[in-house]
């Protein structure tokens, strides 16, 4: 919950544990924790319709963790193509969303793992496709009695290519770089209730050279009748700005003036920031519905070489994350792992850092947003390249950016990585197509920040030249990276990868940052088959080579900036700056003075 007495929550200073962050309702209802369970390898649950007669052979599932993790209590990492859940919602449940006469009750899912079919008391509710994404259905019209049973069935088949998967392995286990899978449940699943008009979602744009802060609010449904709505913007207890209109359709949008930042001397107190990550706390109004958000002002866009964050030059310190704990695969331990990741990154010495593979839980976020750490919001791949993967990939990337358009950590998008799923981009043109596609779609959703078109190599119309380089010698980190003609001379020709870095497009003014690098494994758990892109033999070694490559890319003449590979170790991967029980492998300040370039004494 995120307040006991119902009160209003701020946003800006929540405990992290509601699930949409900026969107923030005073009663709702954790429906993580225990569920009943059952595979169904031979697929009969629907013929024998479970959502009504459930089996007699169940186990026990702890919500959210997915059933390959230790953490779910089933610890089952084998092939299993289709899962079953159970819970019952009782009336103290629903009391404790708020629900009401004249109010609609909602289930919502933070992303199931691939596909789904939801029932409530015998009905079917609805179905999702998309692993990585949140959906929910409204229940109120099939609710019986005062208790009901919600079902759900889920279908993730681990041989599915044309699935975006990231980094889930398709053999039975983890091998080289990729990992156990993550199927089922594995973000959160909570109740709340609604009026039957009320906010959907909310989407903020600024734009601090105008004194404005743009808010589009999408409803639940459009009004019969003109709805009120009113928009207040305050920080720190400080009124900035309201606004009020009436909404006659589904679609509301509302232009905010904020005379404090006219003021050409001062507004810049008021900007977000890694350094000073200042949240605007926003109260929507809309009709019966009450919500709570938060906005941060910033800009975000490259030109003449460099990444600029708030129209200044910001050189970007970033490291890969792979979003996966031992105990729970890619669904987070808790809700303050999330916190503890983001600060730990910040600890280290990074203002950035690249979500791989994954899109993160909306909770992890927040966090981000309110710790003051850039994020590049990076898309899960699929194998293979298909019409099927295209709609699949286009789908859920199309979801994510409207789920996550108003974090201000956000500051990049990338939908393609190292050409995973456009294997063969360099010399078949529909690849190219639908990577140059992905780029203009995303900009046509979003024109406020850079795009990547295709991380590490084989770019077309990037907006950011992004190198992977694992070159494991300083010296030849150096010099490649040490002035405009070395890189160049790259780019023109084939990458440390073998591969073409640009394919198309004017990058006359790009930046260029070297998005992977490093991957030195220090194997300190001596774990089985492990991994790494070079590997150290102690303490001292790997800080001497940690520093080597660090000083290398630091006295770049040309560097926008960089992500290190990588932040933890993931199973057999043990090339991470801490454990995989995120305990850093060298002293914290050792660390951080290495990545930010300073000396260390001690």
């Amino acid at each position: 919950m995120i307040d006991d007495d119902h009160a209003r929550p701020v946003a800006s200073t929540q405990d992290g544990t509601y699930p949409r962050p900026q969107l923030v309702r005073a009663r709702w209802v954790d429906l993580t924790g225990p569920w009943r369970f059952t595979f169904d390898d031979s697929d009969r649950g629907l013929r024998e319709r479970w959502w009504l007669d459930w089996p007699e052979q169940d186990v026990e599932i702890v919500v959210p963790y997915p059933p390959e993790s230790p953490a779910s209590g089933v610890g089952d990492t084998g092939y299993h193509h289709v899962a079953w859940y159970r819970r019952t919602l009782s009336a103290a449940d629903r009391a404790a969303a708020g629900h009401a006469p004249g109010g609609r009750l909602v289930l919502r899912f933070g992303a199931v793992d691939f596909r789904c079919h939801v029932w409530v008391d015998g009905h079917l509710v609805g179905t999702h496709e998309g692993g990585h994404t949140p959906f929910s259905f409204d229940v109120t019209d099939v609710l019986e009695g005062d208790e009901s049973v919600v079902v759900v069935r889920t279908e993730d088949d681990p041989h599915d290519v044309a699935q975006p998967r990231g980094k889930q392995d398709w053999r039975e286990q983890p091998h080289v770089i990729w990992y156990h899978r993550t199927s089922g449940i594995w973000q959160p699943v909570w109740l709340e209730s609604v009026p039957a008009v009320g906010i959907d979602s909310v989407h903020w744009t600024v734009a601090p050279d105008a004194a404005t802060v743009t808010a589009e609010l999408r409803l639940t449904s459009a009004p019969v009748e003109p709805v009120p709505v009113r928009i207040t913007l305050t920080h720190g207890g400080t009124h900035l700005a309201d606004a009020s209109t009436v909404a006659t359709a589904a679609d509301v949008t509302i232009v905010l003036t904020v005379p404090a930042l006219t003021n050409g001397q001062a507004y810049e107190e008021l900007l977000w920031s890694p350094e000073h990550p200042h949240l605007v706390d926003a109260l929507l109004d809309v009709g019966d519905d009450r919500a709570s958000s938060y906005v941060g002002l910033r800009t975000a866009h490259v030109a003449r070489g460099r990444f600029l964050l708030n129209d200044r030059p910001y050189p970007v310190r970033s490291v890969l994350n792979q979003g996966y704990w031992p105990q729970s695969h890619l669904a987070a331990p808790s809700a303050d792992a999330l916190r503890a990741e983001a600060q730990l990154i910040k600890d280290l010495g990074f203002n950035a850092t690249r979500v791989h593979q994954k899109f993160e839980d909306p909770r992890f976020l927040y966090w981000t947003d309110r710790l003051g750490l850039l994020v590049w919001g990076e898309a899960p791949a699929s194998f293979t390249y298909s019409t099927l993967s295209v709609e699949r990939t286009v789908s859920e990337w199309l979801a994510i950016v409207h789920r996550d358009f108003s974090h201000p950590s956000i500051v990049t998008w990338v939908p393609l990585n190292e050409s995973w799923g456009v294997q063969h981009i360099a010399r078949v043109p529909r690849m190219q197509h639908y990577a140059r596609a992905l780029v203009d779609l995303t900009k046509a959703l979003d024109p406020t920040r850079p795009v990547v078109s295709n991380d590490g190599w084989e770019q077309v119309d990037t907006d950011i030249v992004a190198i992977h380089d694992y070159a494991a010698d300083p010296a030849v980190v150096a010099a490649r990276y040490h002035d405009r003609a070395a890189i160049d001379a790259m780019v023109a020709g084939i990458g440390p990868a073998g591969r073409q870095l640009v394919l198309s497009g004017d990058i006359g003014d790009a930046p260029v940052m070297l998005t992977e690098f490093g991957g030195i494994s220090f194997d300190v758990d001596a774990v089985d088959d492990a991994w790494g892109y070079s590997a150290a033999s102690s303490p001292a070694d790997f800080g001497a080579r940690l520093r080597g490559l660090l000083d290398a890319v630091h006295a770049s003449q040309v560097l926008a900036g960089f992500c290190y590979t990588q932040l933890a170790d993931t199973l057999q991967e043990t090339n991470g700056l801490v454990t995989a029980d995120r305990v850093p492998k060298l002293p914290v300040e050792q660390l951080r003075a290495i990545i930010t370039g300073t000396p260390h004494h001690g």
